[in-house]
């Protein structure tokens, strides 16, 4: 019984533990069919979440790029490589200058160039998927919106190489969801466009990298291997590429330079940044072990280049200057590309100025090579000359006004110096000389500071032109007397250097001796042709109306001043027969292709004949052979076909000498930037001998170094035309007998256009008189006795030829040969009265009287016993040898009448004659032989000798009625 109890309780538990079991399973069955159906709901919700999320997001990614334009392959081209390039400047001969000044420096490099390493260290650096992925990375986007919504800090970037790209070249910096989703967008569509590589050689030139190690900013790999370790992005090692390409995170905290370009105290982010590159490099697998200890070991500190001039601090005014005309070049090539011409421009101020800006920025980001005409080496000579010069003259001082605070402070200024070579048949402007210290003042001398030019006018607006209009020629006579050549003045104008005069000279003797009043005087007969205006054709650019009138333009009086480039560019005129070439310094531009952007012409200018300019030239020769130039012979090392000429402006506040040869025309100024006089002698040195010395010195220095180029075998040749022609040295015309005669016949050369066509007629032959020293024209009453026949200049025939009255004392104290052949046609004033008696004395055997004092007297008259026995001229020794007898003296007047008898002299017994007994009364004056006579003995003493004694009652009748009519003859009527 009981184990059947047990057997059924066994039962009943196991019935009941199978009916648990298959409760538990259904319930677990059902617990798992709910979770089974909740988790696919879960999921359903999910999806259909995530899709209604993605369409959110896709409908939002549409509208934040609805307004981006589908851009094509070109489009996008020209704006991924349309970055900012730095331009390149030239010496001649294609030497290296440096970069054109810009904030941000750049050159661009092809991604063969660039070292395999830097392109590694790049690509591990900044985008490791770069050859994997179609332009972004969904997980890298994903991360940053995560960092932007929650604010997190995530290093790790969300964009390629592309995307950046895209932000640098297209897009703009600006945070925002929008420029965010126009990035991704472009990425996608640059890299259907543009192979891989060219997306990398883009990004290698566009990325910036802080700056070198002139403080400048700096972009592109070139650049910055250049300007941190002084090598081509082809040559930098490992470390010095790992260094280059941690720069882009962080350009300004690891860059190496201060914006002075001096290597910063820590310098350990930039290193720290530089390891991180190069475990990237490692663990990406592009090194290896070895390479990866040994670059994280390497001192690249020691790379750093220490801080170098750039063009800009080593060549200032040459940099500003190539700087200054490529953007005029190109502002013409500019505009005419937008259809206007270069007339356009110079009609236009607001046209100009506008293309100006556009040419400006176009040199300073396209790229270009502008090569310039300026030979280094000539041109470092030249400066190094220019600064050791001892000759400049005192340092003075001058008063500044601080802009700001209106303080006034006194600063030291020193003479500045200007000089300039220009090649004749080229127009290339081979050197110059900006000025003694451009850190001290930056003004160009050479050419921007306009300035008076002084006599280095006077062949280029006045005989050039003067010649070129048949007015004159070498041979014509020129008045150097004091005249009145400025209209309403009270005072002779202009004066001459040191004053003076030298009576009459030829054109060419004028300007070898730089006479200022021949120069006005021919100046002055042609003004109303404008004269002016061969300057303009000679460059001048800064010409106002009243230079074409004032007559101070003939010695360089101008308004606003001329340059010593183009004072010095006009003189080639002469070399190049007549032919004005305009000087350039721009050769040629190009683009970063290499086409021809600009190419210099050369575009002459006729200005004068061929005749006239070597006849010009030929004149200015004699400057420098026998003229105010003539010490710079004493000082060139060589010799050479010069013609040149010096200057000085008013109160020598400008000193120049220009001159030119076959090859080259070369000026030199000096003066204070603040006119002031000049030194007149500084270590025993005129300020116009200090000027052409430092001329000379400079000029030797070329020499050395281009002995060809200063002095050419050959010479000017004279043109066909050119004539020799005498002429007479009074006038300029014809010499006729009484020329030659006198000794004043002169030989030069002509234009045979405009050689003398008629005879000189200004000498004549007469009588004449002397007074003095001074010779004047007789009377037709003169008694013959008292005057001398020779050659006598016409008065009104001077008068003719000059237009002015000619002073004719000066025309003879000046010339010698002058005074010594002719008479000056004057003619001596009579006074209307009868001479006055002189008073005769003895010594020994001579007669002796004193000068009757009036001006007009012409000689006397010695009688003896009442006969006329000799004359003496006026001026002569007042003597006469005596005999015996008795002898009295009168004087004789310009117009023949004659005075009294002066006192009678008896010498030993006296003869008698019937004239002693019977004088008759004179009649007229000009027959005198028998005056009224004077009996009165001179002394006791002579008349104890001659049984006389003197008393009145001794004297006959007659005679006392005679002496009574000649005492009353003699007084004045």
């Amino acid at each position: 019984m009981k184990l059947e109890k047990g057997t059924r309780n066994n039962k009943i538990k196991s019935f009941i533990h199978n009916l648990k079991t298959k409760k538990d399973t259904k319930k677990t069955r059902i617990t798992l069919q709910v979770i089974w159906n909740l988790s696919l709901l879960f999921i359903i919700l999910i999806i259909l979440g995530i899709s209604f999320a993605g369409g959110l997001g896709a409908g939002y990614f549409a509208s934040l790029v609805k307004d981006e334009p589908v851009r094509t392959y070109e489009s996008m081209k020209k704006d991924v490589y349309n970055y900012e390039e730095t331009s390149e400047l030239y010496f001649a001969n294609e030497v290296y200058l440096g970069k054109l000044y810009t904030d941000l420096e750049r050159e661009e490099i092809a991604l063969k160039d660039v070292s395999p390493y830097l392109v590694n260290a790049v690509i591990a650096t900044e985008d490791k998927y770069f050859y994997e992925h179609k332009g972004i990375v969904p997980k890298s986007i994903i991360r940053a919106l995560y960092q932007e919504v929650t604010n997190a800090n995530v290093q790790s970037g969300g964009s390629t190489l592309t995307q950046q790209l895209i932000k640098n070249q297209i897009l703009t910096n600006e945070v925002s969801f929008e420029r965010k989703a126009k990035e991704i967008l472009l990425a996608l569509r640059l890299e259907k466009f543009f192979k891989k590589e060219e997306i990398l050689e883009a990004y290698l030139n566009v990325s910036t990298f802080g700056r070198n190690s002139s403080g400048r900013n700096i972009a592109g790999v070139q650049a910055a291997a250049q300007g941190i370790f002084g090598l081509n992005a082809s040559e930098v090692n490992l470390p010095q590429a790992a260094f280059i390409a941690g720069l882009p995170q962080s350009p300004f905290g690891y860059t190496p330079y201060t914006n002075k370009g001096e290597i910063k105290q820590n310098l350990e982010p930039g290193l720290l940044r530089m390891k991180t590159v190069l475990n990237r490099m490692y663990t990406d697998g592009k090194i290896s072990k070895k390479e990866y200890d040994e670059a994280r070991a390497y001192d690249v500190t020691k790379d750093f280049i220490t801080v170098h001039e750039n063009p800009v601090e080593q060549y200032p005014w040459v940099t500003f200057e190539i700087e200054k005309r490529a953007a005029e070049v190109m502002s013409v090539v500019l505009a005419k590309q937008d259809g206007f011409t270069e007339e356009d421009l110079d009609n236009d101020d607001i046209m100009k100025e506008k293309y100006l800006t556009l040419a400006d920025r176009d040199i300073r980001q396209g790229g270009y090579k502008i090569h310039s005409t300026i030979n280094k080496e000539i041109y470092d000579r030249m400066q190094e000359v220019a600064v050791n010069f001892a000759y400049y003259g005192t340092d003075r001082q001058k008063s500044v006004t601080d802009p700001e605070t209106g303080e006034t402070k006194t600063e030291i200024e020193p003479v500045e110096a200007g000089a300039i070579l220009i090649e004749n048949k080229t127009g290339k402007i081979i050197s110059f000389v900006g000025g003694r210290d451009y850190n001290r003042e930056q003004l160009n001398h050479a050419t921007s500071a306009k300035r008076s030019n002084g006599s280095t006018m006077k062949p280029l607006l006045v005989y050039g032109p003067a010649m070129e209009l048949g007015s004159i020629a070498p041979g014509s006579v020129l008045p150097d007397v004091p005249l009145r050549l400025n209209p309403g003045s009270s005072r002779p104008w202009p004066q001459n250097y040191g004053g003076g005069y030298s009576g009459l000279l030829t054109a060419r003797e004028a300007l070898t001796k730089s006479a200022n009043i021949p120069a006005v005087k021919a100046y002055v007969d042609i003004l109303n042709q404008r004269p002016a205006e061969y300057l303009k054709k000679m460059g001048f650019t800064s010409l106002t109306e009243d230079d074409y009138t004032n007559r101070s333009t003939a010695l360089g009086g101008l308004t606003n001043g001329v340059t010593v480039e183009e004072n010095t560019n006009a003189y080639g005129t002469f070399a190049n027969g007549g032919q004005f070439i305009d000087a350039y310094m721009i050769d040629s531009i190009t683009d970063k292709e290499g086409n021809i952007v600009y190419q210099h012409e050369i575009k002459p200018v006729a200005v004068f004949s061929p005749q006239t300019a070597y006849l010009t030239y030929d004149m200015l020769r004699d400057v420098i052979s026998s003229g105010t130039a003539v010490s710079v012979n004493g000082r060139l090392k060589f010799s050479s076909d010069w013609a040149g000429k010096t200057g000085t402006s008013q109160d020598y506040k400008d000193s120049w000498f220009v001159a030119t040869n076959p090859n080259v025309s070369f000026g030199v100024w000096n003066g204070y930037d603040t006119p002031k006089p000049l030194d007149n002698r500084y270590k025993g040195l005129s300020y116009g001998v200090r000027n052409i010395y430092l001329w000379a010195d400079l000029m030797n220095a070329v020499y050395d170094l281009a002995p060809g180029l200063v002095d050419p075998p050959e010479t000017v040749q004279r043109p066909p035309g050119i004539v020799t022609r005498s002429f007479c040295g009074i006038s300029g015309l014809l010499p006729s007998d009484a020329c030659a005669q006198a000794g004043l016949v002169k030989t030069d050369l002509f234009n045979a256009k405009f050689v003398p066509g008629s005879g000189d007629d200004s000498l004549m032959s007469g009588k004449y008189v002397t007074i003095g020293d001074t010779k004047y024209m007789a009377l037709d009453s003169t008694p013959d006795e008292f005057a001398d026949t020779g050659l006598i200049l016409d008065p009104d025939y001077m008068k003719k030829i000059f237009g002015v009255h000619i002073d004719m004392s000066i025309l003879t104290a000046k010339n010698s040969k002058l005074a010594s052949a002719l008479v000056p046609a004057a003619k001596l004033s009579e006074n209307g009265k009868v001479p006055s008696s002189v008073s005769v004395s003895q010594s020994g055997n001579t007669l002796l009287w004193s000068s009757n004092g009036e001006h007009d007297i012409v000689g006397y008259r010695i009688y003896k016993g009442g006969s006329k026995v000799g004359s003496v001229k006026a001026g002569a020794s007042l003597s006469y040898p005596i005999g015996d007898g008795s002898y009295y003296v009168t004087a004789v007047d310009v117009a023949g009448q004659e005075s009294a008898p002066s006192n009678t002299l008896v010498m030993g017994q006296p003869e008698q004659t019937p004239a002693e007994t019977e004088q008759p009364v004179q009649t007229t004056p000009n027959e005198p032989d028998q005056p009224a006579g004077n009996t009165n003995n001179q002394t006791g003493d002579s008349n104890s000798q001659n049984g006389n004694n003197g008393s009145p009652a001794d004297i006959p009748d007659s005679q006392m009625n005679n002496q009574e009519i000649n005492s009353s003859q003699k007084q004045p009527s």
